[in-house]
C-alpha cells in the first residue's frame, strides 16, 4: 500500500475568563497554639473578605499547611586546628504557614482582590495565572483547524504527485498546548496596602494550538 503523510496545525485565540492565585499567611510564636491561632484569624479574615467579594466557597481551597520549629544556634570560639563541636541548638518557637488557592471567575476583580488580601494580613501573594474555563471546546476548534490544514496539504500534494487520495489510514495528535500572552502586569505587595491603588492586571490572550499528523492511502 502506498501512503503519504501530512501534518497540520490549528490555532485558536481567546481571552482568559478565569484567574487563579495563591495567598500565604505565616505567623511565628513561642508555642504552636499561639501561632496557629494568629494564622487562623488572618486566614479567616481573608476568607470572609473573599466571600464578601463574591468568591464562592468552592473556589477557595487550602493547598498547603505547615508547622516549622524555629531554632537558634549557639556559636563558640575554638582553638586553631582543633575539633570544634557544633553549637547548641535552642528551640525558640514555631512558624505556622497556610496557603490558600483562589479561583476568580471574573478576571476584572483580580486586581482589587490582590490588594484586598494584602491589606488583610497576607504574607505573600503569588502564582497569578489566567486560564479558560471551557478549555476543551477551544481545543476541539483548534483540532478542527489542524485537520483542515492537513487535508488541504494532502489534496495539494496529491495533485502535484498525480495521485488520488483513497482513505485515511493513520491519525495522531501531539505537541501544541496553551500559550499565554499578556501585554503588561503590575503586581506587588508592600507599603500601605490599604491605601495603595489596585495593581493593573492585563489578562492578555491565550493561544490554543493543536498539531495533527494524517496518513493517507494513495492510488
Amino acid at each position: 500500500t502506498n501512503t503519504i503523510n501530512v501534518s497540520g496545525e490549528g490555532e485558536v485565540f481567546a481571552v482568559p475568563d478565569t484567574a487563579t492565585f495563591s495567598v500565604t499567611v505565616q505567623e511565628t510564636a513561642k508555642d504552636v497554639q499561639t501561632a496557629q491561632a494568629a494564622a487562623t484569624k488572618k486566614n479567616n479574615d481573608i476568607i470572609a473578605y473573599l466571600k464578601g467579594a463574591g468568591i464562592d466557597e468552592k473556589d477557595i481551597q487550602t493547598t498547603d499547611y505547615n508547622i516549622y520549629p524555629q531554632y537558634e544556634y549557639g556559636t563558640q570560639i575554638c582553638p586553631m586546628g582543633s575539633y570544634c563541636p557544633p553549637g547548641k541548638q535552642t528551640l525558640t518557637g514555631y512558624q505556622v504557614s497556610q496557603t490558600l488557592t483562589i479561583k476568580v471567575r471574573d478576571t476584572k476583580k483580580a486586581g482589587d482582590l490582590l490588594s484586598g488580601v494584602g491589606s488583610r494580613g497576607a504574607t505573600n501573594v503569588s502564582g497569578l495565572s489566567f486560564t479558560i474555563d471551557d478549555q476543551k471546546a477551544l481545543e476541539a476548534q483548534a483540532r478542527g483547524k489542524a485537520i483542515n490544514d492537513a487535508q488541504d496539504k494532502a489534496e495539494a500534494l496529491a495533485k502535484q504527485l498525480g495521485v488520488r487520495l483513497v482513505r485515511i489510514v493513520g491519525f495522531s495528535e501531539g505537541g501544541g498546548g496553551q500559550i499565554y500572552y499578556a501585554k503588561s502586569m503590575a503586581l506587588g505587595m508592600g507599603g500601605d496596602s490599604a491605601a495603595a491603588p489596585s495593581p493593573e492586571i492585563a489578562t492578555g490572550q491565550n493561544k490554543i494550538v493543536s498539531n495533527v499528523s494524517i496518513t493517507y492511502e494513495i492510488q
